[in-house]
């Protein structure tokens, strides 16, 4: 099977009504998994599928469990290599709100990713505190967690200025990625650019 058709059986398993109410379907498990990607501190694979999944899913047997489970780990080894490319980060959903953000696949993705960021939380601020919150903030503004906080309502009121940051989302991702894994490397990434 190749590594598409089992990325689209994880898909058709991750999306069904049948898991949890709190487990995340794909497109907010790419988020979860592209965070754990970037994460400085590594989170045991038992640990990051429980909690993806937030209790056991009914399997049909054994042979079911090992091919989505082992189609995660290599989904997460791909975001990883895409990462670590030259090429642009490409998120599996449109860079888009929409009219309806809480109904937008991009909402999920966000919040799937600040789930991977929450799970090792002091990790990502540990070192570069400032540059991390500044570059988390278009994720945290797609997400919708913290829309009822002071400092979040006025973008949140505002649909225009939302959209210009949620579009910086893979480039972003490029700029957490070289900060935890090529620290020397990052002041060339979050220059603002000139245009």
């Amino acid at each position: 099977m190749s590594f598409a058709e089992q990325l689209t059986r994880l898909q058709v398993f991750l999306d069904a009504d049948e898991l949890h109410e709190e487990a995340l379907d794909y497109v907010a498990a790419h988020g979860y998994l592209t965070a754990l990607s970037i994460s400085t501190e590594a989170v045991p694979e038992r640990e990051w599928i429980d909690a993806l999944f937030a209790e056991e899913p009914h399997y049909t047997d054994a042979t079911e469990r090992e091919a989505i489970e082992g189609t995660l780990v290599q989904l997460k080894a791909h975001i990883a290599r895409q990462l670590a490319s030259d090429e642009e980060f490409e998120l599996p959903c449109d860079l888009d709100l929409g009219d309806e953000p809480d109904d937008s696949e991009l909402r999920g993705w966000c919040i799937g990713f600040m789930e991977g960021v929450f799970l090792r939380e002091e990790a990502w601020f540990a070192s570069a505190e400032d540059e991390v919150s500044e570059l988390l903030l278009p994720i945290m503004v797609g997400s919708g967690l913290f829309d009822d906080q002071p400092e979040f309502a006025e973008i949140a009121a505002s649909p225009e200025l939302q959209a210009d940051m949620t579009v910086q989302i893979p480039e972003i991702l490029t700029g957490l990625y070289l900060l935890s894994h090529a620290p020397d490397e990052k002041p060339a990434v979050l220059k603002p650019r000139t245009h």
